[in-house]
């Protein structure tokens, strides 16, 4: 295993939590940082000391890394994770990968056309509750699954301006939480084929419809396999919850349930059960320090010399159940 040198793109909180994760796996040389603000350069400082500062994308990729990390506005994902694999650099984005399928598509051509690791920050994956949950699914030791809910209501909402600007962020909270709903279900079910999908969003209170301008506060969706299996998805942002979060992820069988919920409104503490008619058993319950794992596995498999995933090509079935909720 060698010691590769990442780069990061975009510092701000998330950023450096990833940064920090990496480094702490011991496994990756920080080599060098970029962002606008003077302040996140600052602490991000603090963590790698020995990273070089680069005015931007440019400055970063003439430092001979091998990876690089990405934390910058949605909009700015798909071409700044492409210019980096078409540089031979090996990517670790941000969700989402781009707005649209598309785009999400035209990231994933550059990662296989260039032999790069490319992996999205699909951090939910890396909670022991939905390890354990998939496997049960996948053992089939809950039957057919026939039926999926799905819910992240967020009682607060994104602090920065350009999430609520379509054509910087690509949509709402399905965009921003939806992703994480979709490609849980996806992914536990291991990628079955999609039917249809329909979606109806809401901006304070109303109808969205075509509105220019404007990003969906409330969401629901139904998302129909092409195998039977119907999945409700909800999600969030500003709602009056009574509570900081909602978050759960129920797989229901024809011989029984599991479903992954979060503990007292928190964003972090999950609990996981399986059921059995009334009768339920943890799976999985706090602590459980997942944040930032699937950072940490990238760099665990960037440094054992990882070149293309073509499991990465699944990314593009989540976006595309996107596109559907966007009736795009």
């Amino acid at each position: 295993m060698s010691r590769p040198r990442i780069g990061f793109l975009g510092i701000g909180w998330i950023g450096r939590h990833r940064m920090q994760a990496i480094a702490e796996t011991g496994l990756a040389e920080i080599a060098a940082i970029a962002d606008p603000s003077p302040a996140m350069l600052e602490e991000a400082t603090r963590l790698a000391p020995g990273a070089r500062r680069a005015g931007g994308l440019e400055e970063l990729l003439a430092q001979e890394l091998d990876g690089l990390v990405i934390a910058t506005p949605s909009a700015l994902h798909a071409e700044q994770s492409a210019q980096a694999l078409r540089r031979g650099v090996a990517v670790f984005c941000q969700k989402p990968l781009g707005r649209t399928a598309p785009e999400v598509q035209a990231v994933v051509d550059a990662a296989r056309a260039a032999d790069r690791l490319l992996a999205v920050d699909l951090s939910y994956r890396f909670t022991e509750g939905m390890r354990r949950i998939r496997e049960l699914v996948q053992s089939g030791e809950l039957g057919r699954i026939h039926a999926v809910d799905l819910v992240f209501h967020n009682a607060y909402g994104p602090d920065k301006p350009w999430f609520y600007d379509p054509a910087q962020s690509g949509g709402g909270c399905v965009m921003d939480l939806g992703v994480h709903l979709v490609d849980l279900a996806l992914w536990t079910l291991d990628f079955p084929a999609v039917g249809a999908v329909s979606g109806t969003l809401f901006a304070g209170g109303e109808r969205l419809g075509a509105r220019p301008g404007r990003v969906e506060d409330y969401a629901t969706a139904q998302i129909d396999l092409r195998d039977g299996t119907a999945l409700r998805l909800a999600c969030s942002w500003r709602l009056q919850a009574g509570c900081d979060a909602m978050i759960s992820a129920a797989f229901y069988g024809t011989e029984g349930g599991a479903a992954l919920r979060n503990v007292n409104g928190s964003f972090y503490d999950f609990t996981a059960e399986r059921y059995r008619g009334t009768a339920r058993e943890v799976l999985a319950a706090p602590p459980d320090a997942w944040g930032g794992r699937a950072a940490a596995d990238w760099a665990r498999r960037l440094a054992a010399g990882e070149r293309y995933d073509p499991a990465v090509e699944r990314i593009t079935d989540v976006a595309r159940v996107l596109d559907g909720i966007y009736e795009r």
